[in-house]
């Protein structure tokens, strides 16, 4: 069986970083691919030593908040 989970990559500085946020589960990689690649991996073993029930139900929001520029 398989299931849908979101990932969030973001680039610090020579690598990308994946997070998966309903799990808590995160990866790195040179590229996006890879990143996304090694979070695969990283799920599925969290997933085989402790199995959870997943709810499908998830909803990923965008939103602007105000940042203090720089003095």
């Amino acid at each position: 069986m398989e299931k849908k989970f979101s990932a969030v990559i973001v680039k610090e500085g020579k690598w990308f970083v994946s997070h998966c946020p309903e799990l808590g589960v995160a990866s790195q990689g040179k590229t996006k691919k890879t990143a996304l690649k090694n979070l695969k991996e990283a799920v599925e073993l969290y997933l085989k030593e402790d199995p959870i029930k997943i709810s499908q139900v998830r909803e990923v929001a965008e939103f602007k908040a105000k940042v203090m520029e720089d003095a």
